[in-house]
């Protein structure tokens, strides 16, 4: 095999990416729970939710109420997403140690998503990052549909480099970049990669695969090759998007971790106190989750 990263940094968005989209109602007490078993496996980074409208994402509304009752863990950082300047507020009363933003990389998502354009969202992102900068506040950046849209088909890689330079050039650290609609494969993420890495040095790239076609894995192990060290993940496989019909989980932590001790590549989390917060998300939310790892062990 091509040389490897003898290290990789998860970011494990479960708590955000993975029950925003659930219909079962998680109450605060157990996105606590959930949180501190994530904190427990010593996940470097943990998105706990998100500072939404909870018209359009009722599963977030209580984000301040988890913030304020998780038990921190030393190196660990908990960061949360933010749409605009209200959001952002609302998320540094909360102590994030972080936020995030997320742009797109199709326009038709972008309105669906956000209900801007691509250009509009991007101006009320620099007067986001302006406002965390001020606050001594990291920011992270998303670009969503940077492998297919659900809505137009095939995006352009340079437009995906575009967003993505754009999103660090007004000061985000890093930018992840985002398959969706879980319809990237191992052919499509060098060139993706590469357009992005023409405007934005490798070291600031992430990537963020849904696992709808059963390909996340092969894309991982693609990435690993070029050089890609950050890749965010979901305990369980749970996930999906709102505006992004037919989209299932993303890629579940387990699997990942799986097969990055198989390959001897350090991440520092515990793979079994992982598979006890998929566990006992598990039970609460009343479906079985879609990690390969986690159904293999029950058997």
């Amino acid at each position: 095999m091509t040389t490897v990263p003898r290290r990789v940094r998860l970011v494990e968005v479960g708590p955000r990416d993975g029950l925003q989209n659930e219909d079962a109602t998680i109450t605060a007490d157990d996105k606590v729970a959930f949180i501190d078993h994530l904190s427990a496996a010593a996940c470097p980074v943990i998105e706990v939710g998100a500072f939404v409208s909870p018209r359009w994402v009722p599963q977030m509304a209580d984000t301040a109420e988890v913030f304020s009752r998780i038990t921190r863990r030393e190196g660990t950082r908990y960061t949360a997403l933010v749409p605009n300047l209200a959001g952002l507020q609302r998320a540094i009363a909360a102590r994030v140690d972080e936020i995030a933003i997320f742009a797109a990389a199709s326009e038709t998502f972008s309105r669906r998503n956000i209900n801007e354009t691509i250009d509009a969202s991007l101006e009320t992102y620099r007067t986001v990052c302006a406002a965390a900068r001020a606050a001594s506040i990291p920011v992270r950046a998303y670009v969503s549909t940077a492998f297919g849209c659900p809505f137009e088909g095939a995006v352009d890689p340079a437009r995906v480099r575009d967003v993505s330079a754009a999103l660090i050039d007004m000061g985000a650290r890093e930018v992840s970049v985002s398959d969706t609609i879980g319809i990237a494969h191992p052919g499509q993420v060098p060139v993706v990669v590469s357009a992005v890495a023409e405007r934005v040095p490798l070291e600031k790239i992430a990537l963020h695969f849904h696992d709808t076609r059963g390909t996340a894995l092969a894309n991982v192990l693609t990435a690993l090759q070029l050089g890609v060290t950050t890749y965010d993940s979901s305990a369980g496989g749970l996930g999906g998007c709102p505006y992004a019909p037919g989209a299932t989980g993303n890629l579940a932590t387990e699997d990942l971790l799986y097969m990055l001790d198989g390959l001897g590549i350090e991440t520092g989390v515990s793979l079994a106190k992982v598979l006890a917060a998929s566990q006992f998300i598990e039970q609460r939310l009343g479906h079985p989750l879609a990690s390969r790892y986690a159904a293999a062990v029950k058997r």
